[in-house]
């Protein structure tokens, strides 16, 4: 799987300056490994509300996942973004993402136990409704909160966004607890048609409250600008593929959070 350069740019257009929007890191553990998340949240909301995780591409905890939980705190939820790798690593060049990427792709429980570690630091923080929980991944992180549903998670739903669909384990879908939302570039180079097949067969299988909206002419990394406007590299910014994908997670979000 690829993704994009390094994403530097903050979505400003759908960041309202309301001067609401508080974030802070957090450390949370699992083993001998630190990991340092990025916590976003409205202090104009009143009381609990539903939590979300963010979990990056594969570069690493960066600007673009931080900007996505600052803009799910604008909504009214509290954000974690999630870092995947510990001790906030971040790659510099697409051959270090691909080997941090790679290290956890191949290791599907320390990947699980990851984003477990997460889910839990997020349930625990005050502001959270722990009875409320969604998750939502980029390329690498789609695959990564697809996983920790297969975990049989106890969570709200899932949502990935031009992420990995492909699994090791695909009898593991009988643990899946929360509903699934897949968001995908129906010209995706680097998740194709074989792995889409596969996955919706798996769903089926294991009769998982699913859905799977493809988006005509985007390919890989869609909604992020830093992936330049080239589809033909296979990896490119779609603007209204970015705009009905995050609408579509809004919409699922209201399903599976009203109470």
């Amino acid at each position: 799987m690829k993704c994009l350069v390094p994403a530097l740019t903050v979505l400003a257009a759908a960041m309202n300056a309301s001067g609401e929007v508080r974030t802070e890191t957090v450390k949370y553990k699992l083993g001998d490994v630190t990991m340092i998340g990025y916590v976003a949240w409205d202090d104009a909301v009143p009381g609990r509300r539903p939590g979300v995780l963010v979990v990056h591409e594969w570069y690493g905890l960066n600007d673009y996942a931080k900007s996505r939980a600052r803009q799910l705190a604008q909504l009214g939820y509290v954000a974690l973004a999630v870092d995947m790798y510990g001790n906030g690593v971040a790659a510099t060049d697409a051959a270090e993402a691909g080997k941090l990427a790679t290290a956890l792709r191949d290791d599907r429980p320390l990947m699980r136990a990851r984003a477990r570690e997460a889910l839990e630091t997020l349930r625990k923080n005050p502001l959270c409704d722990p009875q409320r929980i969604a998750a939502i991944g980029y390329c690498f992180g789609g695959g990564v909160v697809l996983e920790l549903a297969r975990s049989g998670a106890d969570i709200a739903g899932v949502v990935s966004f031009h992420g990995n669909l492909d699994t090791p384990n695909p009898d593991d879908a009988k643990n899946i607890r929360a509903k699934v939302l897949v968001l995908h570039g129906a010209d995706d180079p680097h998740v194709n048609a074989a792995q889409v097949a596969n996955f919706q067969q798996e769903m089926r299988n294991a009769n998982v409250d699913w859905q799977m909206v493809f988006y005509g002419g985007a390919v890989h990394s869609f909604t992020n600008p830093a992936a330049g406007d080239d589809p033909s590299r296979g990896v490119a910014y779609n603007a209204a593929a970015d705009r009905r994908s995050w609408e579509a997670m809004m919409r699922f979000f209201d399903e599976i959070f009203k109470k």
